[in-house]
């Protein structure tokens, strides 16, 4: 009986740290885009929007709320300080249309996502923690 007590307390203990460890390797925020846009060729209507981040493998993903759109870039340390918190959705504009320029989780962000077609080279953001 006295072998099997530490076991059970040490395979307790690593249930515990797995379950802790869990939430701290995705991160998500929800944000709400008030227009339509393109992402990837794609049209996606206004709305909100989840963005994780999976920080084992440095990729972002951004997903409506029905997950009929779902898009995922490869984030890294850019222009963002390192103690930024913010998400934010960059978008450059062409009259009333909107194209999905960057995304930025934290400190971290997406290399440009659409072609530079003569669009207005200032963005609009939607984001959290601005």
């Amino acid at each position: 009986m006295r072998s099997i007590l530490p076991k059970l307390f040490l395979a307790s203990a690593v249930v515990a740290t797995a379950a802790l460890a869990t939430p701290l390797a995705s991160a998500a925020t929800q944000v709400n885009v008030p227009f339509s846009f393109t992402a990837n060729g794609k049209t996606c209507p206004p709305g909100l929007y989840m963005i994780e981040h999976q920080s084992s493998t440095n990729i972002v993903t951004l997903a409506t709320q029905d997950g009929e759109r779902n898009f995922s870039w490869v984030v890294s340390p850019g222009e963002p300080a390192p103690t930024d918190t913010r998400v934010i959705l960059s978008f450059d504009t062409d009259g009333q249309s909107h194209a999905l320029r960057t995304v930025q989780f934290g400190h971290l962000i997406t290399s440009r996502l659409d072609r530079k077609r003569g669009l207005e080279e200032r963005p609009v953001r939607v984001g959290v923690g601005q």
